[in-house]
């Protein structure tokens, strides 16, 4: 799928300074941070549904400890 991405003046030095810093091109970079984005916000669901999960399981115990 093509889209477009629209990055302030900034943003868009900073990335082609860091892309030459690192020899890769902007696009892969911003693909890389894609990429992490969504591992780690995948990893932070998993955590909140599992603190959920056993703050269910152990309300009536975490309840009395109050």
């Amino acid at each position: 799928m093509a889209m477009n991405l629209r990055l302030r003046d900034d943003q868009t030095d900073a990335l082609k300074q860091r892309a030459e810093q690192e020899g890769a091109s902007m696009h892969a970079i911003v693909l890389r941070a894609i990429d992490d984005y969504l591992s780690r916000t995948a990893q932070e669901a998993i955590v909140r549904k599992t603190a959920q999960e056993q703050a269910a399981k152990w309300s009536e115990l975490l309840e009395r400890l109050k």
